[in-house]
């Protein structure tokens, strides 16, 4: 930076610095907004809550009927087509018997007595009728809010580089914003020491 005046200077790091907030808000909010909920989760978790759908008339559902590993797995097929399944478990979910089929983008839960099914991420939970109706949803909001405290989205194939950058970001902006706070309060107390002289 040699060659630049201390005004070229001033100009150079206001630029930056307007910038970087401008780039960086939606970050400050969330990572701002995240750590609130993580010091008060219990506060905060009911404002999200959704009503829950009473599974209990899952036996009267029309059209239901019991499900089979095979079907089970056609279920599987038609909400991750192309996935193949790592593990096919049978156990109770929800007080229900299951087929529960892991896949790489989540689980499919086939209850055994009706057809019903939920199809479960790290981020929610949906539930269907057999024909393949949308009966509620679950949003993991927990899970979701941790995450994007963590890495700044929600997604897992790039890491934390989103939070990572905004963290460095964050950096830069308040050394820039000290610089600019401080080089005018610093010269005009050189200018009143050498005034006294």
């Amino acid at each position: 930076m040699s060659g630049l005046t201390r005004g070229q200077v001033l100009r150079v790091l206001r630029t930056l610095h307007s910038w970087l907030g401008v780039l960086v808000l939606p970050w400050i909010v969330a990572i701002g907004a995240t750590g609130f909920y993580l010091n008060h989760e219990r506060a905060i978790l009911p404002l999200f809550a959704s009503a829950d759908f009473d599974e209990s008339r899952f036996g009267q559902w029309p059209g239901a009927a019991p499900a089979t590993r095979d079907s089970a797995l056609a279920v599987a097929a038609r909400v991750w087509p192309g996935e193949t399944p790592s593990k096919v478990l049978e156990q109770d979910y929800h007080g229900h018997p299951a087929y529960e089929i892991i896949l790489p983008s989540g689980r499919v839960i086939v209850t055994k007595p009706t057809g019903h099914y939920f199809v479960k991420t790290r981020w929610s939970r949906r539930t269907y009728a057999p024909d393949g109706t949308l009966l509620h949803r679950k949003i993991y909001w927990g899970a979701v809010f941790k995450r994007l405290h963590v890495a700044g989205w929600l997604g897992r194939g790039a890491g934390t580089w989103l939070a990572d950058l905004t963290s460095l970001a964050m950096v830069v902006f308040g050394l820039t914003g000290a610089v600019l706070w401080g080089l005018p309060r610093l010269g005009r107390l050189r200018r009143g020491l050498g005034g006294r002289g």
